[in-house]
């Protein structure tokens, strides 16, 4: 099986490559800089394709003769829409016409869009796939809109939705982990927002089932089954960090409530830092409504369904897993 993966040294997107290649695909990764991607990869590697998702070349021999094309490349933050738009949209497309241009023997192309882009939910209720989109920030609505340019591609896809993905390498979660470590456990609000979570292990499974054992054409929530407060959740952090490094599991000692009116301040604030700086942060004013909304739950049943499909790891294990990770490679 020949895949090409864009994205391919990014948090997922590298864990991806890492399981394609330990079942013996040929893999071509995407990827802006080797040297990085050496050093992600180590000694089993892939072939490497040098660009981005506005090269046309490297898209199109990243493309050809592929079996599978999984689009991974995407921005979480961005300074404004139009950075949004530019890779989450317009980089989709380009994907997208280098697929269409390599022929017809293209199994499948699965997009790894967001639960950002179906929106909220009410709490006590999942969401499940064939309920409307209503995405709350930029960032949702430029993944919907890639839904929309894969869908419209006349190609063979899947699109997975994945909630909040953690687990070894990754950057976001793991300031949790760093606030954990000093005792501290920061909630919005009142802390009861219900969330699900994805271990990225699971995450990656879930990309494989969907583009090889699934009906074309669908979009599926990959997510485990719990659905957690955003409360519980913090708290299961601080006690894996507790774990990891004195051996006793327990929970942190200040539970930090954020209430709305000072989240708004504070992210406002962080809009004007970033501005002034050109730079870009997952902490926006754009993001409130995603921060503060009742609940962002999903149900994992279709894919589980399609695909015979199950996310193997709870927040318990998967928290004390990453927690070990970020201990032994000194992130924590």
């Amino acid at each position: 099986m020949r895949a090409f993966v864009t994205g391919a040294t990014g948090f997922v997107g590298a864990h991806l490559v890492e399981a394609l290649l330990a079942r013996g695909d040929e893999v071509v990764a995407l990827v802006r800089n080797r040297s990085k991607a050496d050093r992600r990869f180590g000694g089993r590697r892939p072939a490497y394709v040098e660009g981005d998702l506005h090269n046309e070349d490297a898209l199109r021999r990243g493309a050809e003769n592929a079996d599978l094309i999984f689009h991974v490349a995407g921005i979480t933050s961005a300074r404004d829409l139009s950075e949004f738009r530019r890779i989450n949209e317009h980089g989709t497309r380009k994907v997208v016409e280098a697929a269409i241009r390599q022929g017809g023997g293209l199994r499948r192309l699965l997009l790894v869009s967001s639960l950002s882009a179906a929106g909220p939910t009410s709490r006590g209720v999942r969401l499940t796939e064939d309920m409307a989109p209503h995405p709350l920030s930029d960032y949702g609505r430029t993944k919907l809109a890639a839904e929309r340019i894969v869908e419209a591609s006349g190609l063979p896809f899947a699109i997975v939705r994945p909630p909040p993905v953690y687990g070894p390498h990754d950057v976001e979660v793991r300031r949790l982990f760093t606030f954990a470590a000093r005792g501290i456990a920061p909630v919005f609000a009142d802390g009861k927002q219900e969330l699900s979570f994805v271990y990225i292990d699971d995450l990656v499974s879930a990309m494989i089932a969907a583009a090889e054992r699934t009906p074309p054409n669908q979009t599926y929530f990959a997510c485990h089954p719990e659905v957690l407060t955003q409360e519980a959740f913090v708290e299961e952090v601080g006690r894996a960090v507790s774990e990891v490094r004195s051996g006793r599991a327990r929970p942190p000692r200040v539970l930090l409530r954020i209430p709305g009116w000072a989240a708004r301040l504070a992210l406002s604030a962080s809009d004007i830092i970033m501005g002034t700086v050109d730079s870009s942060s997952v902490l926006s004013s754009d993001k409130l409504r995603e921060f503060l909304a009742d609940a962002w739950s999903c149900s994992p049943a279709a894919l589980e369904r399609d695909a015979g499909w199950r996310a193997d790891v709870p927040a318990v294990d998967g928290l004390r897993r990453t927690a070990a990770w970020y201990r032994q490679h000194g992130w924590l």
